[in-house]
């Protein structure tokens, strides 16, 4: 610290995904910017997750002049959505990839320094508003500050914002079963609706295994051995040979998006940009990122960097406001076992549904026409004396 600035354009707390995309979307505005990416940690770094890397989050880094993350690795285009014997098993309309965060942050990070930033071990754990710059530590001044400093987001704390509804995943790497080879499996719970077991094949042997569900104040949390138990009564065998079990909580969204006006921004999981229906944040840390990383540029370009929140407000809410409404709604709909079954049965009958539900899911769908007249006829099917619909093979 000693030798870089201490007075910056825009400082980044934390450099996962969300504050990687915000320097790509700032310097991409404006290459000249003084950006600072402070993170607690060195790089490369494990971090719990998924590990699933939709290519819609691709296509937005793109949009900033960054790309190659995948090239290496295996697309996936296979998913398979099950419940009790109950499975939709469909190709995707586009692949998807199997990324362990340890290689992928790394290379974001590497993309935005690359663009200009300036990447600083620091752990930040006080900020406070000065009357020309936000102070971070006493130690660091910027203009403009952007938490995207995860689920325990010391500057959403700093904002005297709430976290909200919270889920609690575990994630391990397992040798990948015959049965789950070049896909990427959830298995619904049974029990304590939305939750999940999951596989997702890596393509080099490993997949990506876990379990996650939604916490709730009248009942304790799972334990550790609680969420093993749920992926092998789950998806059997997926855990064999498991290493690297490591869990973590997931700050869900809700229909509503007020992000505070001012210099001091919030992206991804420190907003509490967590998909309520399937636990995807990756999309909505990239893509709030970047509008986050050029809401800042305009602001500083103008000489008005108070206004960069009331920008990035404006973004987002075009952005996210009607996928918010639509995944709290789906996630309320999940908690019932005749609606997930519903889903699962429009979505083996109509492609279009499955294509639907994948984007509600990974990026940011709405629940479309399409989506409400499956649902409709799967709730009514089974009603008819015809019986329970045939679902494709």
């Amino acid at each position: 610290m000693a030798s870089a600035p201490t007075h910056w354009d825009l400082a980044v707390v934390g450099a996962g995904p969300a504050g990687a995309a915000t320097a790509l979307g700032a310097l991409h505005a404006d290459p000249g910017l003084r950006v600072a990416l402070l993170d607690r940690v060195d790089f490369p770094r494990d971090k719990a997750c998924g590990d699933g890397v939709a290519p819609h989050a691709l296509d937005l880094l793109a949009g900033v002049g960054a790309t190659g993350f995948v090239d290496d690795r295996v697309p996936v285009d296979r998913l398979r959505l099950g419940r009790g014997g109950l499975v939709a098993e469909r190709r995707m309309a586009r692949s998807a990839w199997v990324v362990p965060r340890r290689i992928l942050d790394a290379r974001l990070v590497d993309a935005a320094v690359a663009a200009g930033a300036r990447l600083l071990r620091h752990r930040v754990r006080d900020l406070w508003q000065d009357t020309d710059a936000v102070v971070l530590d006493g130690e660091v001044r910027a203009a403009v500050v952007v938490g995207a400093d995860g689920a325990h987001s010391v500057v959403r704390r700093a904002l005297g914002r709430s976290r909200g509804p919270v889920a609690l995943a575990l994630r391990g790497y397992a040798p990948v079963t015959a049965g789950r080879r070049g896909a990427q499996v959830i298995e619904f719970g049974t029990r304590h609706q939305p939750s999940y077991a999951w596989s997702f094949d890596r393509g080099d042997g490993l997949a990506n295994v876990g379990y996650g569900e939604s916490l709730h104040e009248d009942r304790p949390a799972p334990t550790r051995a609680r969420l093993l138990e749920r992926i092998e009564a789950l998806l059997p065998g997926a855990t064999e040979g498991g290493r690297h079990w490591v869990g973590h909580h997931l700050p869900l969204s809700t229909a509503r998006w007020c992000p505070p006006a001012g210099p001091v921004l919030l992206v991804g999981d420190a907003a509490c940009l967590v998909n309520p229906l399937t636990g995807e944040g990756i999309h909505h840390a990239v893509a709030t990122g970047i509008a986050a990383g050029r809401a800042a540029a305009a602001a500083l370009r103008e000489g008005r960097p108070e206004r960069a929140g009331e920008r990035y407000a404006r973004a987002t809410r075009r952005m996210l406001l009607p996928h918010l409404r639509h995944t709290a709604l789906a996630a309320r709909l999940a908690r019932s076992t005749r609606a997930v079954e519903a889903g699962l049965r429009a979505s083996a009958a109509d492609q279009r549904v499955f294509d639907d539900f994948v984007e509600l899911g990974l990026a940011g769908g709405r629940l479309t026409p399409a989506v409400a007249l499956g649902l409709g006829r799967a709730f009514l099917a089974p009603l008819r004396p015809t019986g329970r619909p045939q679902e494709p093979a």
